[in-house]
């Protein structure tokens, strides 16, 4: 039996390549445990900021301590770009770089043979104790509720061509690499069979889905085909850059009759256009402005949220004063800020007129506060109104379709279906569960009614 835990850094798309990891790692007869019982310990690594790689480095330091004698493998973008800096950390046994992720249980087969541990006095496993009585080979596969995962994260795309200038994911992910349509329905057919029915579909550049693809597709190709699937799966949209986000898309989630959540996140960056054109991103804040004016004006209350940095070479006060113009009026639920962050290797790391770092935590304040203001107005206006939701952990949490948290009373088990009334936004959301069982085929009906109570208020 191999002891294992995985511990993920940043976005839905290491999210779901330590998901896909940990399928294998059952497979393999693996059991997850806490990091300080494990034998194996796979550390999936961001490095968009100075601060994510910090983070990866203090978790190893502390798996060591903590754990003396565990075995821990790095992977992920901060192994891909720093692996001398990486493999000399306390009990790091192996780097798997970005390019061979998918492949990572394969590469580290000797590694999980020494991890492998007799289960029945001191005998090796048998197959049965190993992969359990579960149909075919597979009989230990991921479903709701192991290591406390309701929803299920599927990645379709990586790899990234657009060389914004403050960004290093295109050097650590490489190009783009596309999972067929045939491949993803599968996927998507199986992870429902399994049990999931909130699946998110990401990628590193989910907006360049298909294009590497022979003969090319794009995201609207995926999007329908998925939509098209006989299950009872809602599916959401993981970020997505505002230049990919088409009108067919918007037109998709509209009228999906809740196959797809009111749920995009549609990173901004800035408002000022000065800076967007340094930061090499190809759009404008009046394009921004037209684009979630109108997701906000065909969805009821979808939920919208962005990111946005702070302190980029060369913002000025009037660039930093467009966000403060912007912000507070705009449709967004939540917003993710980010101090800016140099990256070895890229444009923006030797630009001139660099922020001062005391101008830069005001600045991101400041942004942080509009941000926590657009979320309380968001949670507001959802009292009274009715919502398509998940239930989470002991069934006392539910996700909206529309990104929200909700406590209710007790009553219901994890990953039921529900309408959910909300009755209170004050420290957290809370409200009464009124239907279960909700099928994508009666969502319609579900949103109609948010839809009437939204042009009523």
């Amino acid at each position: 039996m191999i002891r294992y835990s995985i511990v993920t850094f940043g976005c839905r798309v290491n999210q779901a390549d330590s998901l896909r990891i940990e399928e294998e790692l059952r497979v393999r007869g693996g059991v997850d445990v806490a990091s300080n019982q494990a034998d194996i310990i796979v550390v999936n690594t961001c490095s968009v900021t100075s601060t994510a790689d910090q983070g990866a480095r203090q978790a190893i330091r502390r798996i060591a301590r903590d754990n003396p004698s565990a075995r821990v493998v790095v992977t992920g973008c901060y192994a891909t770009r720093c692996s001398d800096e990486v493999a000399s950390l306390p009990a790091v046994v192996r780097i798997v770089r970005n390019e061979r992720k998918d492949q990572l249980v394969s590469a580290i087969g000797d590694v999980l043979d020494e991890c492998d541990r007799p289960t029945v006095s001191g005998a090796s496993a048998t197959t049965a104790e190993r992969y359990g009585e579960g149909e075919g080979s597979c009989g230990a596969a991921i479903q709701p509720g192991v290591a406390g995962r309701t929803a299920f994260t599927l990645r379709v795309q990586t790899g990234c061509e657009e060389r914004c200038s403050y960004c290093i994911i295109p050097d650590t992910r490489g190009a783009g690499r596309s999972m067929p349509i045939p491949d993803v329905v599968r996927e998507a057919e199986r992870v429902a069979q399994a049990g999931f029915r909130d699946v998110a579909i990401t990628g590193v550049h989910l907006g360049s889905y298909g294009r590497d693809l022979s003969p090319s597709s794009s995201l609207i190709d995926l999007l329908r085909a998925l939509n098209e699937i006989p299950a009872d799966v809602v599916f959401r949209i993981s970020s997505l850059e505002p230049m990919d986000c088409s009108p067919e898309i918007v037109d998709l989630v509209a009228t999906s009759a809740g196959r797809f959540a009111p749920h995009f996140h549609l990173p901004l960056q800035h408002a000022s256009d000065r800076v967007l054109a340094r930061m090499r991103r190809p759009y404008t804040l009046a394009y921004y402005r037209r684009l979630v004016d109108d997701i906000a004006s065909r969805l009821p209350e979808p939920s919208i949220g962005s990111d946005m940095i702070v302190g980029f070479p060369g913002e000025a006060d009037p660039d930093f004063e467009a966000n403060l113009a912007y912000l507070p009026v705009a449709p967004i639920s939540h917003l993710h800020v980010f101090p800016y962050s140099d990256r070895p290797g890229t444009e923006a790391a030797v630009m001139p007129d660099r922020v001062h770092g005391s101008v830069i935590r005001e600045r991101a304040s400041a942004l942080r506060a509009i941000g926590a203001e657009l979320s309380s107005r968001f949670r507001s206006r959802q009292v009274g109104t009715l919502r398509l939701g998940l239930t989470l952990e002991d069934g006392t949490l539910v996700l909206t379709d529309n990104y929200l948290k909700v406590r209710v009373t007790a009553g219901l088990p994890r990953n039921v279906r529900v309408t959910v009334r909300i009755d209170s936004a004050r420290e957290i959301l809370r409200g009464t569960v009124v239907a279960t069982e909700v099928t994508t085929a009666s969502a319609s009906r579900a949103a109609d009614q948010a839809l009437s109570f939204a042009t009523t208020r």
